[in-house]
């Protein structure tokens, strides 16, 4: 068995505890979601964080570090769309597509200013930017408490009524953006035949960092 999986169904298991004694639950709570709403997303955003859907292929400058030759033989669906030379840019389900489709949700049900939405995840971006580093063979790197902790006092400051959604919504956006889109001109020099938006999956930073900024907001 893969050890991104492992990992995966370890960390499930400690966000399982989490939500019994009601860490995570508060979070949610925060959000306007019951429990069992709670667990299908988490559950959705685990089955979706194995998933990588391929979006563009830019030319690499730099071959791939040997540890990939190890990882792809665990991605055999994946690596037939991979080719020498080139970084194939992708989305991942778990850590992009479902944080951004929450995102959304929480913009339709909560009543949130569009301009302080939008000045929230473009204060996120540049934090997240600013700290964020290529890291050869791997992807892109930033300090895991950076944007949790930045997400939190923005929405706090910007709208302390509805700090909870707004804490979510531009902690995950700004990290799509700032540590994510704004490297993808960086992807070229990582030695990594694949670069997944939204990062590993859900456990990489974008989902847990939304959460953690709303505990904190």
């Amino acid at each position: 068995m893969p050890l991104q999986i492992i990992a995966a169904i370890f960390l499930f298991a400690v966000l399982f505890v989490f939500i019994q004694i009601g860490v995570v639950t508060v979070a949610f709570d925060k959000l306007g979601l019951s429990q069992g709403s709670a667990m299908l997303l988490l559950i959705t955003s685990l089955l979706g964080s194995s998933i990588n859907l391929p979006l563009f292929k830019v030319d690499a400058t730099r071959p791939p570090d040997p540890k990939w030759a190890q990882r792809l033989r665990w991605m055999s669906a994946m690596a037939r769309q991979l080719d020498p030379g080139k970084v194939l840019v992708a989305i991942n389900v778990g850590g992009g597509i479902i944080p951004v489709a929450f995102s959304v949700y929480l913009l339709q049900h909560n009543p949130l200013p569009m301009t302080t939405v939008l000045g929230a995840i473009g204060i996120q971006a540049a934090v997240c930017y600013a700290f964020s580093r290529p890291v050869a063979g791997l992807g892109v790197g930033m300090p895991i408490f950076v944007a949790p902790i930045a997400a939190a006092i923005i929405a706090v400051t910007l709208s302390s009524e509805h700090s909870a959604p707004l804490a979510y919504i531009c902690g995950t956006l700004g990290v799509l953006l700032g540590a994510d889109l704004f490297r993808l001109g960086d992807v070229r020099e990582l030695g990594s035949p694949l670069a997944s938006i939204g990062g590993a999956g859900t456990f990489d930073g974008v989902f847990i960092t939304g959460l953690v900024a709303v505990l904190l907001a």
